[in-house]
This record gives C-alpha cells, sequence and structure tokens, in this order.
C-alpha cells in the first residue's frame, strides 16, 4: 500500500512547486534562446520599420542645368531648381495610421508564432515528464526483477528450485531492462528536440513530473477568456481596422499634393531667381483603388468570420477530448492506488504458495495498469496544453 501511494503520488498527482517551476524555467529559456522566435524578431522588427516608410515626405529634387549657345557669341545659360512636394495634412495623417496599424498586425503575427513555438515546446516536456514517470516506473520492477531472480537462483543451487522457472525470471528481467533502454533512447530523442528549440543550446533538466492543471469549467464562459487572449482572433480583427484604414487612404489620396520649389537661371551675365508653386491632381493614378480598398475590407470580415469559427470549433472538440481524457486519467488513477499487489506475490512466490509464472502474470496487471496509467496522464496533459496555448 505504501508504495502504490508513492508511485501514484509521484507519476500521476505530480508534485507542484519544483515540477511546474522547472517546466516553466525551460519555457522561459526557450523562449530567449529559440532562433526562429529571434529570426521572426527581427523579421517583425525590420517589417515594422518598412511600414513607416511611406509616412514620410518624398525626397526633394534638385536639378541643374548648363545650356551652350550656338553660335557661342551668344554666351550660356545656367538653370539651378529645388523642389520639395507636400502631401496635405488629411493625406499624412491617414498613411500615419494605416502604418500604425499595420505594425500592430506584424507584432499579433509575431505572438502567434511564438505561441506556436511554445507550445511545441510544451509538448516535448511533457513527453519528457512521461518518460521520467515511466523510468521510475521501470525501476521499480527492475529491482523487483533483480530480487527474484537472486532469490531463484539461490533456490536453483540449493536444489529447491528448477531451470524454467529461473529461465523465466531472467527472460522478465531481460525484458525489463529492454524496456528502460527504450524509453531512454526516447526521452534522449525529445531532449535533443528541446536542444534545437533551445537554440542549440541542451537545457539541464532534473527528473520532471507533470504539472497540476485546472480543467476549465463551463465552455462557453471559457471561451470568451479564451477568445480574448487568442493573437489569431486579434490579427484578423485588426486586419479589418487596417482594411477600413487603407480605405480612408485611398480616398483621401483622391486629394491634390502640393509642391514648393526655387528656381535660379543666369544668361549673358543676367540673372533671375523665383520661388514655383505646383499642384499635383491624381485623376488617373487613384482609379479603382478606393473600390479595390473597399473589397479589401469586406474580405478581412469574411477572414475574421472564417477564423472565429475554425477557432471556435478547434477549442470546442480540443474542450471535448480534454473531459474525457481527463475522465480516463482519473479512473486509472483510481484503479492503481491500493491495487499494488507485487509484494504480496513475492511473499506468496517466496513461500512457494504460488509459481514464477503466476507471479509474472500477477504482477503483470499492475505493471500494466500503471503504465496505461501515465499514458492516459500524458493524454490529458497534452490536450490540455493545447487547449490552454492562448495562455502561454
Amino acid at each position: 500500500m505504501k508504495h502504490t501511494f508513492i508511485m501514484v503520488a509521484a507519476l500521476l498527482a505530480t508534485g507542484q512547486m519544483a515540477a511546474q517551476t522547472t517546466m516553466e524555467e525551460a519555457l522561459s529559456a526557450i523562449e530567449r534562446n529559440n532562433t526562429t522566435l529571434k529570426a521572426l524578431r527581427s523579421a517583425a522588427d525590420a517589417e515594422k520599420e518598412a511600414n513607416k516608410t511611406e509616412i514620410y515626405l518624398s525626397d526633394p529634387e534638385v536639378g541643374f542645368n548648363y545650356l551652350w549657345g550656338n553660335p557661342s557669341a551668344i554666351g550660356h545659360r545656367e538653370d539651378i531648381t529645388v523642389e520639395q512636394s507636400f502631401d496635405l495634412a488629411t493625406l499624412s495623417g491617414a498613411k500615419s495610421r494605416v502604418a500604425k496599424g499595420k505594425n500592430q498586425l506584424v507584432e499579433w503575427q509575431y505572438r502567434a508564432d511564438r505561441m506556436d513555438v511554445l507550445l511545441e515546446a510544451k509538448q516535448c516536456l511533457l513527453d519528457v515528464a512521461y518518460y521520467d514517470g515511466l523510468l521510475q516506473e521501470l525501476a521499480v520492477r527492475k529491482s523487483h526483477a533483480e530480487e527474484i531472480s537472486k532469490a531463484q537462483q539461490r533456490r536453483l543451487e540449493a536444489g529447491d528450485g528448477n531451470q524454467m522457472e529461473y529461465n523465466n525470471v531472467k527472460l522478465a528481467l531481460g525484458q525489463v531492462l529492454a524496456e528502460i533502454k527504450r524509453v531512454e533512447t526516447e526521452r534522449a530523442a525529445v531532449m535533443t528536440q528541446l536542444a534545437q528549440l533551445n537554440g542549440g543550446q541542451p537545457l539541464q533538466l532534473g527528473q520532471l513530473a507533470f504539472p497540476v492543471v485546472s480543467m476549465p469549467g463551463d465552455f462557453s464562459s471559457w471561451y470568451t477568456e479564451a477568445a480574448a487572449k487568442s493573437p489569431v482572433l486579434a490579427y484578423v480583427k485588426q486586419d479589418i481596422e487596417v482594411s477600413r484604414k487603407q480605405l480612408s487612404l485611398s480616398k483621401t489620396m483622391g486629394l491634390p499634393s502640393i509642391s514648393v520649389g526655387y528656381m535660379s537661371e543666369k544668361t549673358l551675365g543676367e540673372r533671375y531667381q523665383g520661388v514655383s508653386v505646383g499642384m499635383s491632381l491624381p485623376l488617373w493614378s487613384n482609379r479603382h483603388k478606393v473600390r479595390q480598398a473597399k473589397a479589401a475590407v469586406e474580405a478581412a470580415k469574411a477572414r475574421e468570420t472564417d477564423a472565429t469559427v475554425r477557432f471556435y470549433g478547434q477549442l470546442q472538440a480540443l474542450y471535448q477530448r480534454a473531459v474525457g481524457l481527463r475522465g480516463v486519467a482519473d479512473a486509472y488513477r483510481q484503479t492503481v492506488q491500493g491495487a499494488d499487489n507485487t509484494q504480496l506475490l513475492k511473499k506468496a512466490l517466496d513461500a512457494g504458495a504460488i509459481s514464477v509464472i503466476d507471479y509474472t502474470v500477477g504482477a503483470g496487471l499492475y505493471y500494466d495498469a500503471m503504465e496505461k496509467a501515465l499514458d492516459a496522464e500524458r493524454d490529458c496533459q497534452k490536450a490540455l496544453a493545447e487547449l490552454k496555448a492562448v495562455e502561454l
């Protein structure tokens, strides 16, 4: 009974502070060191700067003309011009608002990509917790198998056993050792994946345990909170706002722009200088842009509706799966608690009341239940991690 309580508490109920702290520290390290996130951050910053380029004045134009006369007796002429174009204040403000909206879009896209990377890392860490729990259970199983193997060897040497039962015990021990090797190999592969996510730097993890995660209560209420935190939904909502601002900009671009300049002309020892004022009338360049901008707004609304429907359906399916898996994991937890007969079976085997085959079958039932309990807990934890990805 004591062994069962320790195993269940360590493998399923999980230590709250140490395990959670270690897993959170690992996620923080990955967020700092992940090369994909660094590249995405740099690309996002570059795109933000690019969005600002359209809000500034166009470059001034400077010209110099030198015209020689024919015949040469008439001399030559020199012209110097400087011109600067200006947008109306209404147009400049519209461009600035579009640029700010696009920058917010870039930020929401980065947050969505960040969430995907951290979710992948969280899933890997949960796999490590699963393998650590399995190795802990296999270590106990190995200890039992070694004790029985030694006892059967002593009985065989004393002439009180038989070779068949001893061979069965050795076979069982070999299977446990092989399973430990397999699990260690699987864990090493996950650790390699985590190192890649950590920018190529290996993570120094202790023994992880599954975190204690509460199930969302009412789905509708919880969904409202999750939707408010979702960077994906925030992106499509912001896309509508940017499209509307782009529409306003397209309408404003129908206004004329002003140019102001300075001009100097020198010929035959005489010099003329003065200012020039011009106006650009966008009669042709802005054709159909307003119509296209209106269509873009409608397209953005359609994308927002589609993203919301898909997000709701995805979370509802994940919620139902998590609830079901939580029930399975709890059922296995209750099954293994108080069901460890391995010590009683060992005493009966030592007393000769049962055979090695009887012991193997009886202990195997418990070991199989423990493995299925761990499997169910891992599946439940992964479903909850995906369900609560917006909280990463």
